[in-house]
């Protein structure tokens, strides 16, 4: 008989919560309708589409006008970034502008900033991987067009001060974006609160479906589309809607218990790191302040054998972040920060985590890297 695998990298993908299964089956199965359409078929899946909006708006601090569906939040990360530069270039006649971000940023930001504008700031971090919030807002210039901050961070966990760089920014040319997709699902994120103009965020991390993702928008603020060719989710993204997807977004925000969850996320996270202090030269990195993300160095040991072998006893983590590990290149993030860069392990729980799950990392590690750092030593 198998044994159940214990599943520890959450902050890449998290399974499917039932309730979103529930909620998409009828959009995958029957109700198939075109939403832009005035017949019955199209009515019904118009009318769920928009229940999925206010869910989403809900458990977002947004109002659902505010909520603009998108596949996924690199896609809403993309469309905030080239948004806020063809904004920016239609009122100067310029192709792009100033922005403003950090060295920890998640690699759609810095990709899509890089493809907007040669004008970048990069502000640095401190070996917590956080930003200062004085030295972001110290960088705008009155040519600026954008600042794009993450609110916690997608490798080491750490919660970045956004909200002062919020606040500080509220009265200048520059719009204010946040990718908010690390913590969506884990900590809160209160859009109205933050005061941001735009915010990226995801489904699949919290137990909602791939493919779905939304990017909110402040109320009265008009940014170019990335897609076009429709004028589907008010002219904001072109494309006809992905009603499965996005029904089951709503419904798993729906269910969402922050506060139950959290907590229980972070008693997983602190009995994981129980191995930083039984095996010799393992270290923590980040801030401790993202409930379900647990980042460590090791020591002597590259990280893939390690990961190799705890896939094959059953557990599965990640080292580096979600979309530039494939690269096999060392993680930007903890480059940023000064520390090891290419010996880091991730293990991040979630909703469906469990006690079972994380004992077995807990059990097993201190073994595996004993055996290949006596590997090295041969």
């Amino acid at each position: 008989m198998a044994v159940a695998r214990a599943y520890l990298d959450h902050a890449s993908t998290s399974p499917l919560r039932a309730a979103a299964y529930a909620a998409m089956r009828p959009y995958l199965e029957s109700s198939f309708g075109d939403p832009g359409r005035l017949h019955a078929e199209g009515r019904a899946t118009r009318t769920a589409l928009e229940t999925a909006r206010e869910q989403v708006a809900s458990f977002f601090g947004a109002r659902p006008r505010e909520v603009v569906f998108t596949s996924s939040g690199t896609e809403a990360v993309n469309t905030a970034v080239a948004g806020a530069l063809a904004r920016a270039g239609s009122r100067t006649g310029s192709g792009d502008g100033h922005v403003v971000t950090t060295a920890v940023e998640h690699s759609c930001v810095r990709d899509a900033v890089k493809r907007g504008t040669t004008d970048v700031t990069v502000v640095g971090v401190d070996r917590f991987g956080r930003f200062d919030a004085r030295a972001v807002v110290e960088a705008v210039r009155d040519d600026t067009t954008l600042v794009s901050v993450q609110l916690a961070n997608h490798e080491v966990g750490t919660a970045q001060p956004v909200a002062e760089v919020c606040s500080a920014l509220r009265d200048r040319r520059a719009l204010v974006h946040v990718d908010a997709c690390a913590a969506a699902g884990h900590m809160g994120v209160d859009f109205t609160a933050l005061g941001a103009d735009l915010c990226s965020v995801t489904a699949h991390k919290l137990g909602g479906p791939l493919g779905a993702g939304a990017l909110l928008v402040r109320r009265g603020l008009r940014v170019p589309p990335l897609l076009v060719g429709g004028a589907q989710e008010r002219a904001r993204r072109g494309g006809i809607e992905n009603v499965p997807a996005w029904v089951g977004f709503g419904a798993a925000c729906a269910v969402v218990d922050l506060a139950g969850e959290t907590a229980s996320q972070r008693a997983l996270v602190e009995r994981a790191s129980a191995v930083v202090d039984r095996v010799d030269g393992v270290e923590r990195f980040g801030d401790r302040s993202l409930p379900n993300v647990l980042c460590v160095g090791v020591r002597g040991v590259e990280a893939e054998p390690i990961l190799l072998a705890l896939d094959q006893h059953g557990v599965a983590v990640h080292s580096g972040s979600a979309c530039s590990s494939e690269t096999l290149e060392p993680s930007p993030v903890l480059e940023a920060m000064g520390v090891d860069a290419e010996r880091s392990l991730r293990i991040s729980v979630g909703w469906s985590s469990t006690t079972a799950d994380v004992e077995r990392f807990v059990d097993v590690f201190p073994g595996i890297v004993e055996r290949l750092r006596g590997l090295r030593a041969v």
